[in-house]
C-alpha cells in the first residue's frame, strides 16, 4: 500500500466518523456524553483538516475547487426554499 493510498483511506475513515458523531450527537439527550463527544468531533474534524492540508502539500489529495459566488448564491437558495 503506498503513502497516497494510506492518507485517503485515513481521510476516508475520519469523515465516515465525523459523520457518525454528528448522528450520535444529535440523538443524544446526556448534556455531558453531548459535550464529550462534541470535543471528540471537534479534535477529528481538526486531525483532518490537518491531514488534508498535508495530504493536499505532497500531491495525495485534491480538494474540490472553490464555488463561484453565483454557486454559492444558488445553493443558499436552495436551502432556504426548500
Amino acid at each position: 500500500m503506498t503513502d497516497k493510498e494510506i492518507v485517503n483511506d485515513v481521510l476516508s475513515m475520519v469523515n465516515s466518523s465525523l459523520t457518525g458523531y454528528a448522528n450520535v450527537i444529535s440523538q443524544s439527550e446526556n448534556q455531558q456524553l453531548r459535550q464529550t463527544l462534541q470535543q471528540i468531533r471537534n479534535s477529528d474534524e481538526q486531525f483532518q483538516f490537518q491531514l488534508a492540508q498535508m495530504a493536499t502539500q505532497k500531491g495525495f489529495y485534491k480538494p474540490a475547487g472553490q464555488a463561484s459566488q453565483q454557486e454559492i448564491n444558488q445553493v443558499k437558495t436552495q436551502l432556504t426554499q426548500g
